[in-house]
């Protein structure tokens, strides 16, 4: 992707079916030059506004976000012919199912088209948050380090510095967009990106610590949160929602590890698509994370039903009521260490048949 450290992006070019990655200098060269024929089209269309505004779009204002097959050659001639018209289509008023399209233009393997939004205040002034995302397979993000297909792109009305969009961003990336696994794979596209348009006119926000700010940054919590979960809820072949949390662990580190291993191990996995509460893979996942437990403290829950209390299976356990639990679209397995006080969750599905159908036709 071309880099960009401008905190004023003009425009955002999304692509899906080819990921351009593993493509060389001819793959960032194909970008440089639709950045170049995306500016002057941006350019001209502001000069020929009825306000005739003379304003200058730069390279350094775009930034692109692609998915899809990689290693392949990136398809610029396609692309390049369909960028004047979707220049001329841009409007400042657009009807609200413009939202819908553009989540259903950038789906691939999807099933359905992610959105959410979120109002909330900032002062006296309302102010909303409107975000798309997609994403259903290759999903382990890790937005922390390098940018590794899951895409997130949120847009807001409020008038806030783009260095405390990229604060909040981070600091509520952890437990939504950073918690959510459908097969353990990191995507070498993924992204997740905020914009300000301004045009709300609240009371200046000076850093991230303004009380200001409490409002927003919940919302903005809930909309990642949401489409975290719709990422999971829609994972290939997926037919059952997933949450497991870690808890009393000694750190969250810890318990964030040990979650992850269980949620990415696929024997849990097909078990869960299985129907079958084997409490037995869950500790073979507990243990293979190499964390250090105490086992004679291990409880183990599914739903609220105890199966490993004390590091041992209860004395009156019942498996047919815990298997009639597992029947249920969305289970939790609950995993209770007694070492601390730190907690962490995270969001998986199923392993099905489907998975492999749609993983082994999905270049056909």
């Amino acid at each position: 992707n071309l880099k960009t450290k401008n905190k004023f992006i003009r425009a955002l070019l999304v692509n899906t079916k080819n990921a351009n990655t593993f493509t060389g200098k001819k793959g960032f060269q194909d970008l440089r030059e639709l950045a170049k024929l995306l500016a002057k089209q941006l350019t001209l269309k502001l000069a020929q506004s009825p306000e005739g505004i003379e304003d200058v779009v730069g390279l350094n204002q775009i930034i692109f976000a692609s998915t899809g097959v990689i290693g392949e050659s990136f398809p610029f001639e396609k692309i390049k012919k369909t960028i004047p018209q979707l220049v001329q289509s841009l409007r400042e008023q657009q009807n609200k199912f413009i939202w819908f399209k553009a989540a259903s233009a950038i789906m691939t393997t999807d099933t359905k088209p992610k959105l959410a939004y979120e109002e909330c205040e900032i002062g006296n002034k309302k102010v909303k948050i409107s975000a798309i995302a997609k994403g259903s397979g290759m999903i382990a993000p890790n937005l922390n380090g390098d940018h590794a297909t899951m895409l997130a792109f949120i847009f807001t009305d409020a008038n806030i510095p783009s260095v405390v969009l990229r604060g909040l961003l981070s600091r509520n990336i952890n437990t939504t967009f950073n918690a959510i696994t459908v097969d353990g794979d990191t995507s070498t596209n993924d992204a997740v990106m905020i914009f300000a348009t301004g045009k709300v006119k609240n009371s200046k926000i000076y850093n991230i610590l303004d009380p200001k700010l409490k409002g927003f940054e919940k919302a903005l919590h809930n909309v990642m949160l949401n489409l975290s979960k719709q990422i999971v809820i829609d994972g290939e072949g997926a037919k059952k929602f997933v949450t497991i949390n870690v808890i009393k662990a000694r750190s969250m580190q810890g318990a964030k590890k040990i979650a992850f291993s269980v949620a990415n191990s696929p024997l849990v996995k097909t078990a869960v698509a299985g129907e079958d509460p084997n409490y037995g893979r869950i500790i073979m996942a507990i243990g293979k994370s190499k964390e250090n437990i105490v086992p004679n403290n291990l409880t183990i829950r599914f739903g609220k039903f105890t199966v490993v209390e004390n590091g041992k299976q209860i004395d009156n356990y019942n498996e047919e009521i815990v298997k009639n639990y597992m029947r249920w679209n969305a289970i939790e397995i609950n995993i209770e260490l007694n070492m601390g006080k730190s907690n962490f969750t995270v969001y998986t599905c199923d392993f099905t048949k489907d998975y492999i159908d749609i993983n082994t036709d999905y270049r056909n």
